[in-house]
C-alpha cells in the first residue's frame, strides 16, 4: 500500500466493494482503501485475479477477499454484495470500476460491440447500485456510491463511441442517484480518470492507436493517483460532497481545449 496523506485509520469499520477490482486502477483503489482501514471485498469476472489481488492485500496487513462477479448479470452482482454483507456484517462503500471498451470507427461497429460495452459500464453500474442500495443506505457512517467515467464520455470520443455513450450515461445516473438517495444519507459521486499508466485503456486508446496522451503535466497518471481521490470521497472529508464529478486528468480536458 503506497504512502497516502489520510490517517490509516480513516476508514476503519467500514466494507468497501470494488468492481474490476483485481487488476489497474480498480486494484489501486482496493489496496488504497485497505489501507486506510476498510474491510474490501475485490469482485471480478476472473478468479485466478480476484484471488490474487485479495492475497496481496491481506500479505501487507489489509483485510480483504475476492468474489467472482461479472457485472453484466444482476444475480451475480447481487450474490458479490450478498457476499459481502454476511463476511463483513454490511456494505457501506461500492466503486463501480468494472468497465470494457475498444477503439472501433462507428460505421464499423458492430451491434455486439455496441451492446458489449453498453452491458458493462452502464448496465453495470446499474446493477451496483441496484444490488447495494439497501446496504448503503442502512450504513452507520453514511453510504458511498463511486462511479468510474470520464471526461471523453461530455468531449465526443471518436473511435469510442459506444464508452462515451455508455459514460455520459453513468454520469447521468450517478447525479440522479445523488438527487434521490441524499435523504438516505448516501453520498453518490464518479471520478474521470486520464490517461493512468500501465492500464489495459492507455495500452489500447494511446499506446496502439498512436494517439498522444495531451497531459500537461507531462506525464502518464498513476493508479495511486485515482485511489487517492477515491479515499477522499469516501473519507468525512467529502460528507458535503455529492453529485459531482472529480476529474483527475493532469489537466488533459483543459490542455486540449487550450489547443483548439
Amino acid at each position: 500500500m503506497t504512502n497516502s496523506p489520510f490517517a490509516p485509520d480513516c476508514l476503519k469499520g467500514r466494507t468497501a466493494l470494488v468492481t474490476g477490482g483485481g487488476s489497474g486502477i480498480g486494484f489501486a483503489i482496493a489496496q488504497a482503501l485497505a489501507g486506510a482501514g476498510a474491510q474490501v471485498v475485490v469482485a471480478s469476472r476472473k478468479a485466478d485475479r480476484v484471488a490474487e489481488a485479495a492475497n496481496v492485500i491481506n500479505a501487507i496487513g489489509g483485510r480483504a477477499m475476492g468474489v467472482v462477479a461479472d457485472v453484466r448479470e444482476p444475480e451475480a452482482v447481487q450474490a458479490a454484495v450478498a457476499n459481502a454483507v454476511d463476511t463483513f456484517g454490511g456494505l457501506d462503500i461500492l466503486v463501480a470500476n468494472a468497465a470494457g471498451n475498444f477503439v472501433v470507427p462507428f460505421a464499423d461497429m458492430s451491434f455486439n460491440a455496441w451492446r458489449t460495452v453498453i452491458d458493462i459500464d452502464l448496465h453495470g453500474t446499474f446493477h451496483c447500485a441496484k444490488a447495494a442500495y439497501p446496504y448503503l443506505k442502512a450504513s452507520s457512517y453514511g453510504g458511498r456510491f463511486i462511479a468510474i467515467t470520464t471526461m471523453r464520455a461530455l468531449e465526443g470520443w471518436p473511435g469510442c463511441a459506444h464508452a462515451a455513450a455508455a459514460k455520459a450515461g453513468v454520469m447521468s445516473l450517478i447525479r440522479s442517484l445523488a438527487v434521490e438517495w441524499g435523504p438516505d444519507g448516501i453520498l453518490c459521486n464518479t471520478i474521470a480518470p486520464g490517461p493512468i499508466g500501465g492500464t489495459e485503456g492507455v495500452k489500447r486508446l494511446y499506446e496502439e492507436a498512436g494517439q498522444s496522451t495531451g497531459v500537461p503535466l507531462g506525464r502518464l497518471g498513476r493508479g495511486e493517483d485515482i485511489a487517492q481521490a477515491a479515499l477522499y470521497l469516501c473519507s468525512d472529508a467529502s460528507r458535503f460532497v455529492t453529485g459531482t464529478d472529480l476529474v483527475v486528468d493532469g489537466g488533459r480536458q483543459r490542455g486540449q481545449r487550450g489547443g483548439e
